[in-house]
This record gives structure tokens, C-alpha cells and sequence, in this order.
């Protein structure tokens, strides 16, 4: 497998640290509100990076965090009266259920930065004895000019950057303050604020800094050195940098070996923003498209590439996943019946021939930097293929093999369900479209085609499928 590093700015041969297992960490959500639909990306793609590998025949070590103390989160805390933590521990559920709908599998471990900061305190100590710290009035500094490759992932040169803010894409500014040695230093540990929840350390009562929590629970969970460190493409600086300097100036070693960042998701080709009002929840979204549509579309992209989010492009992926529903739910009919008929010659020259060239094609597309858009490429040709090779004659056991290989590379592995979410209708809609249904087959017995079709359009306006068959017509709801 080839992965994009964007440490080299090339693609890499994928070598585990350890033959036959994979070290994976991707940063999580800060957990103050439902997650937005900008959160989905890296969750569904990572997922998948992570089943891949799996399919692979790997053994993962996956870890995702939750950052669970947080300037917002204290803000939401104290707008809503409670607890930071209870705040926290509120969308942590709400996540879980966001991530479960997208059908993102729980992660090996889910750490969370509050039950992490004894190890916080111990890497903050390490580095103060290295010299690459210091202590400021209760606040620890990292020293970032004594870490000699600083920006080796962003690929900035620590000259360019200046205290203040971002004043042009390439003039980067780091916030200063007077009590540093230096402005592009950076908060390893802060002191508390008055009703702000805190933790005992050597510099006084306070709370870990933002880069910090996942230098400590990456090395905690996965080790000190990582395969892959992964995330959405706005953290490579300063997060993931300020990481990479922290963590090799007190481990000594490699902090990553990988590192992989989708690209942006955009909303109807606008940055997604509040005052815009283009800022949607997966919540949100889940509403109006079955969650599965909405891993679809994600997946229908390579991850690096830009992505944009509208309303027409989420209802052609909507399509395309029907098409592969259709060609699933054609296979599961055939294989239920156990008709009890033998492979046949032929059957078996495709099992055998045939279908190896697909599942070759598909890890080919994966092992290109987890190109899942030609993955899916791939999906539709083997439902089309399958669709031109099986008919109501064909053995059970053939299709139950067709349908096993297409579960194995679109549900397994790109994490697509085979399913259809089940579509609950009141008896008048019911009864309307059977008798749409109904009119409809009237039309064609007396060779009136025109009316026929208008009829079967409309019905398809509704999303009501209709299949023509030798046993009658068959519908459902998209």
C-alpha cells in the first residue's frame, strides 16, 4: 500500500513499525456541541483506512480522542449552568450516536484529556528538564526554537513566522504574549480562571494545553513512535506541528512515521460557517438523507481531494448507492431460495476466473493512497457484471458467493451497508401507490405506453421503485 505523507509531500510504501500490526491515531472532536458535518470526513475516512487494513489481514490498534476540557466547552458550561464535565460527557454520547448512525466503529480505545493529565503533567516535567520548557507565573511555555526541526511537517520556516494572527495564507502568526521568552512559543500548561475545573501540578492549579492532550494519550494507547497520525487537513499547523515538537524533544524518538489529512468539505462551494448559514450538523443531516447516503458521498472522493456538499451531488451519490442496493438485494433473493441447484461449469469459471479480477482492482484503487472513488468504480462494475450473470435460473449457491464478495468489499470495507434502512409507511400512502400500482398495469394491458410511463415517473417522483417481474410488479421506497 501507498500512502501520501504529508511529512515528504509524496507517496510512500506503507511499513509497519511491527510486521503484521498497525498503530493508528486520529484527533478527535472537542466535544461541546453536535458534531458538524465537516467532523464526518475524517471520521468516515479514517474508519475506512482503518478497515482496509483489516481486509489486509493487520492486526490495528486504532485510537481516536475526545478533547473534553476546552475554552468552548467552559463557555457552553457556563451558558447552560453545569458542569464543564457535564457537558462533555453529554456530546460524547451524542457523537457516539452520530458515529454509529455513519456506521464509524468504535475506536480500540476512545481516550479522554481529563483522564489523561497525570501523564500530561510527566511529559510537561520531562521537557522543562530538557530545557525545552519553561515556567512563566503558572504557565509552562514550549521553547519552540529549541527544536531545531521545527516545521518539518508544515513545511514553514520558523523565520516566517511572527507573533500576532493569520494576516495572509503565507504569513503565518503565532499569539504572543509579554511573559514569553519568545512570541512563537506555546502553552504546554495553563493556570486557572476563577469557576474554571483544574488539576493540581508543581506550576500550580491549572489545565493541560490543546497540543499536549494528544502527545500524551497517542503514546499512552498506540507508542512512542506511531505508523500513522491522521487528521483534517486545518490541524497540520499548529496542532500536529506543535505534537511532533513536544512529543521527539521529551521521547527522543519519531513522533510519526505517516501522516495522512483529508482535504476540506465545503458547502455548496462555500467554507462552512454560522454566519453564513451553511453550518450543519450531522444530526441535521441525518434527518433529510439516510446516514449510509451521507458515507457514501464522503467515500465517493479521495480523501485529499476538496469535497463539496450540496444538495444535488448528495442525491446522485443517493443514487449510485441504490444502484448497489439493487444489485445486493437481487444476489440475497436468488441465494435465499435455495433452489438446490449445483455451481455450474460456467457459475464456477466466474467464481474462479472472474471474480478475482474485481476484488484485485479494488485493493489496487485502496492501495493508491486509499483511492476510494475508484474503489467504488470498481463496485458498480461488479454489481453490473453480476447483474448481467445471475437471473432467477442461476444456483443459489453461486449467488450467495457473488453476494458474499460484494458484502466483503462494500460493508467490510468501506463500511456501506447492504441494507436498506427500513422505510415505514402509514396505509393511505400504501394504498395510493398500489393503486397508482394498479392503474398503471391497466394502462399497459391496453398498450396505452404514454400514460404507463407518466404514471411510473410520478411514482418515481415519490421515490417509490417499481420492479416489472414474471411473479408481478414489485415496489418500495427509496
Amino acid at each position: 500500500m501507498r500512502i501520501y505523507n504529508t511529512k515528504t509531500r509524496r507517496k510512500e510504501e506503507f511499513k509497519p513499525i511491527h510486521e503484521g500490526k498497525v498503530g493508528i491515531y486520529v484527533c478527535g472532536p472537542t466535544v461541546y456541541d453536535f458534531i458538524h458535518i465537516g467532523n464526518a470526513r475524517p471520521m468516515i475516512v479514517f474508519d475506512t483506512l482503518r478497515r482496509y487494513f483489516e481486509h489486509k489481514g493487520y492486526e490495528v490498534k486504532y485510537v481516536t480522542n475526545f478533547t473534553d476540557v476546552d475554552d468552548k466547552i467552559i463557555k457552553r458550561s457556563i451558558e447552560e449552568g453545569i458542569p464543564a464535565s457535564e457537558v462533555s460527557e453529554k456530546y460524547i454520547a451524542e457523537c457516539k450516536k452520530d458515529m454509529e448512525a455513519l456506521n464509524v466503529r468504535p475506536a480500540s480505545v476512545h481516550p479522554q484529556a481529563t483522564q489523561e493529565i497525570p501523564e500530561m503533567i510527566d511529559m510537561v516535567k520531562t521537557l522543562i528538564d530538557k530545557g525545552h520548557a519553561y515556567e512563566k507565573n503558572g504557565t509552562v511555555y514550549f521553547k519552540v526554537r529549541s527544536f531545531e526541526p521545527y516545521g518539518k511537517l508544515s513545511h514553514k520556516k520558523i523565520d516566517d513566522l511572527e507573533s500576532g494572527h493569520r494576516a495572509e495564507a503565507h504569513a503565518l502568526k503565532v499569539t504572543g504574549e509579554d511573559e514569553k521568552e519568545d512570541a512563537l512559543d506555546f502553552v504546554l500548561w495553563k493556570p486557572k480562571k476563577e469557576g474554571e475545573p483544574f488539576w493540581v501540578s508543581p506550576w500550580g492549579d491549572g489545565r493541560p494545553g490543546w497540543h499536549l492532550e494528544c502527545s500524551c494519550m497517542s503514546k499512552k494507547y498506540v507508542g512512542e513512535t506511531l505508523d500513522i497520525h491522521a487528521g483534517g487537513e486545518d490541524l497540520i499547523f499548529p496542532h500536529h506541528e506543535n505534537e511532533i515538537a513536544q512529543s521527539e524533544a521529551a521521547n527522543g524518538v519519531e513522533f510519526a512515521n505517516y501522516w495522512m489529512h483529508n482535504a476540506f468539505l465545503r458547502i455548496n462551494g462555500d467554507k462552512m460557517s454560522k454566519s453564513l448559514g451553511n453550518f450543519f450538523t450531522v444530526r441535521d443531516i441525518c434527518e433529510q438523507y439516510d446516514p449510509q447516503v451521507i458515507r457514501f458521498f464522503m467515500l465517493s472522493a479521495q480523501y485529499r481531494t476538496p469535497l463539496n456538499f450540496s444538495k444535488e451531488l448528495v442525491e446522485d451519490a443517493s443514487r449510485g448507492l441504490e444502484r448497489i442496493l439493487n444489485g445486493a438485494e437481487k444476489l440475497k433473493e436468488i441465494a435465499d431460495k435455495k433452489n438446490g441447484r449445483f455451481t455450474s461449469d460456467e457459475e464456477q469459471k466466474i467464481l474462479e476466473e472472474e471474480m478475482p479480477k474485481f476484488i484485485e482492482r479494488f485493493d489496487a484503487a485502496m492501495d493508491d493512497d486509499l483511492n476510494t472513488a475508484d474503489a467504488i468504480s470498481v463496485l458498480f462494475e461488479l454489481v453490473r457484471f453480476t447483474n448481467a450473470n445471475t437471473d432467477e435460473k442461476s444456483s443459489s449457491n453461486y449467488a450467495d458467493c457473488l453476494y458474499k464478495i460484494l458484502f466483503e468489499l462494500s460493508d467490510k470495507v468501506l463500511g456501506i451497508k447492504l441494507e436498506r434502512k427500513e422505510v415505514v409507511m402509514d396505509e393511505d400512502e400504501t394504498a395510493k401507490i398500489e393503486a397508482m400500482i394498479a392503474e398503471r398495469t391497466a394502462a399497459k394491458k391496453n398498450k396505452d405506453f404514454a400514460k404507463a410511463d407518466e404514471i411510473r415517473n410520478k411514482l418515481s417522483e415519490m421515490g417509490i421503485i417499481i420492479e416489472d417481474t414474471r411473479e408481478g410488479v414489485k415496489w418500495k421506497k427509496a
